[in-house]
């Protein structure tokens, strides 16, 4: 599981930009959550923003209070001192319910097919014919049946990008749409490349579109109870487990958003990259288990 040194470089007068690795991956994740958390810890005088993200990280400081050469050189340090280590993390899992094939996206497709890479079919049954699956209820089975690693949140407020807890060989790949897309609906489940998300807003996209979620992940008004603390509830590290629910499950839970009392499956867990790499599978298995309390 060793990595490359990484790349250092400026990015204007008060950014670092540092690339971990060129291909995006569990280790990279994991060194870049290490480092950045190192940096947090150390308060480095100067430091005001640190950004982790898939396979790199950049940090923003203010240069009247730090010069530019000293931060990199401890930033090297941090790396160098940190090595391969740090292979666990304490963190959540989260249930997230999902309503496969729905009428919303479906019809937003339908919109946009001229910007597909195939106009006579849907994007579940695109995905499912890419990756080796019989049939769009084979592909979902895969797509719920294994957790998912958030390794960074943005491009919108509380949208997260989510890579998929199984060997590469499994893993679900799907190219973007040949253009974007100037709509998605809010909540959408969406992949693209080897990379899943939850379209935090409704807005312009160019993922495929595979389901639904009737959970909020952000919500200025704070108004759910695992959004009483920020407005914007994922963050790096959290491990997601999506549910496939029906149409009379979605408007349920949609009722409950409305008055207040819908609330996510969250448990706290401790995650080894080491423990998972051995045996993925078995690992997930765990990690379901202890979500669910079995």
């Amino acid at each position: 599981m060793s990595l490359p040194p990484a790349r250092y470089s400026f990015g204007g007068d008060e950014h670092i930009f540092v690339e971990l690795n060129h291909e995006m991956s569990l280790e990279a994740f994991f060194k870049g959550m290490s480092i950045t958390n190192a940096i947090a810890q150390r308060k480095i005088a100067g430091v005001t923003e640190i950004c982790p993200a898939n396979a790199s990280y950049q940090v923003r400081f203010d240069p009247d209070l730090i010069a530019p050469d000293k931060l990199m050189e401890i930033l090297k340090s941090i790396e160098i001192e940190l090595g391969d280590g740090a292979l666990e993390l304490n963190t959540r899992i989260i249930e997230i319910p999902v309503f496969y094939n729905d009428p919303w996206t479906n019809e937003t497709q339908q919109r946009f097919r001229e910007r597909h890479q195939d106009p006579t079919s849907t994007d579940l049954e695109y995905g499912a014919r890419v990756n080796g699956y019989a049939n769009v209820d084979a592909f979902i089975a895969a797509h719920a049946a294994s957790p998912w690693f958030v390794s960074m949140v943005g491009f919108v407020a509380g949208l997260p990008f989510m890579f998929q807890m199984v060997e590469r060989a499994k893993q679900i790949q799907v190219p973007k749409y040949l253009r974007p897309r100037t709509d998605t609906p809010k909540l959408t489940i969406g992949h693209g490349g080897c990379f899943g998300c939850i379209y935090s807003v409704r807005g312009a996209g160019g993922y495929q579109m595979f389901g639904i979620t009737p959970a909020p992940i952000f919500d200025p008004q704070q108004s759910l109870p695992y959004v009483k603390d920020f407005m914007v509830f994922f963050r790096p590290g959290d491990i997601v487990k999506f549910k496939p629910i029906n149409r009379s499950e979605y408007d349920a839970a949609l009722t409950k958003v409305q008055d207040g009392s819908f609330d996510l499956r969250i448990r706290e867990v401790k995650f080894s990259l080491q423990d998972f790499v051995k045996d993925p599978s078995a690992y997930n298995q765990q990690l379901t288990e202890t979500l669910y309390g079995n």
